[in-house]
């Protein structure tokens, strides 16, 4: 989605959220909205991912069904994009208002002396997951976070994301040392696990049945540290209400000897949220780039 973000252009589109992000969340809801029907009719080759994508997940539905589904999917993106200038700008009270929390959030200052890693798939909420975690979490705060190639859009993410409260990140590309040493003096470490890293530290596992490069590192992480393992999904509510945050419950026994087994059991995690929130999920990634030895590619080459 960034990736989206700072094609449109860094400086005109960061003067636009900046612009936008005092009104009423159900009017940046509806403009949203009409960004997404915009971008679904330009970007083609997001559009062709993402039908790739549903296609490949869930076969059982025909064409027209999973076309719609996409097309919401793009409503949905588009008042996303928008709605970064309200997490980046808008005063904390403002945002403590509209982020609903469900669940155990102060569960990890529950556990001070015990390593914590807060589990977020790639919703398109996933944002405010974050800063949901920083204002209502009394820990600090650690994650890693994908290096832009525009400079202007790397610093202002990085800012919205830092304004929060105490947060060390961590380019992707950097080694994992620095990042385990924040949360040996504990710090909450907010992991993204889903997205195709490609092969390295990896294993194929499924993801609605299709074989999917999974980052290992979460479960061999938890198991390194002894880590409390707990999932948070983020989800923006209709007519422009406001975002829930639900703190799911950390998920028992994970970071086992079989690092492959957890990250299977993982991903149908993963699957079952989506399941009930199908539109949210991140799409336009190609989550599937990567292939096992021999397999053929799933993406054309139409599809960027």
């Amino acid at each position: 989605m960034s990736a989206i973000l700072a094609k449109l252009g860094s400086r005109a589109l960061l003067g636009l959220l900046w612009l936008l992000h005092g009104l009423p969340l159900p009017l940046l809801a509806a403009l949203g909205r009409g960004l997404g029907a915009l971008l679904w009719r330009l970007a083609g080759s997001r559009r062709r991912i993402a039908l790739r994508n549903l296609q490949l997940c869930f076969p059982e539905l025909d064409a027209g069904r999973r076309r719609a589904l996409a097309r919401e999917h793009f409503a949905w993106l588009g008042q996303s994009l928008l709605e970064r200038g309200v997490l980046w700008h808008a005063s904390p009270s403002r945002l403590r208002r509209l982020i609903r929390i469900e669940g155990e959030v102060g569960a990890a200052d529950a556990h001070p002396d015990r390593a914590w890693m807060l589990l977020a798939p790639h919703f398109l909420a996933l944002d405010v997951a974050g800063a949901a975690s920083l204002m209502h979490v009394k820990r600090p705060g650690a994650s890693i976070y994908q290096r832009q190639s525009d400079p202007v859009f790397d610093a202002a993410m990085r800012r919205g994301r830092l304004r929060f409260g105490p947060l060390k990140l961590f380019a992707r590309q950097e080694t994992a040392k620095p990042l385990l040493r924040e949360v040996k003096r504990g710090a909450v470490f907010f992991n993204l696990p889903d997205m195709d890293f490609g092969r390295k530290d990896a294993a194929f596992v499924p993801f609605f049945g299709v074989p999917a490069a999974t980052l290992l590192a979460p479960s061999r992480m938890a198991r390194l540290m002894d880590m409390a393992v707990q999932p948070v999904v983020a989800e923006m509510l209709p007519r422009g209400q406001g975002w829930r945050v639900r703190y799911h419950p950390p998920l028992e026994g994970f970071g086992s000897e079989d690092a492959e087994a957890d990250a299977a059991r993982m991903n149908r995690w993963i699957e079952d949220r989506i399941r009930e929130n199908p539109a949210q999920y991140l799409w336009v990634h190609k989550r599937f780039k990567t292939r096992p030895p021999g397999e053929a590619k799933l993406y054309g080459a139409a599809a960027g």
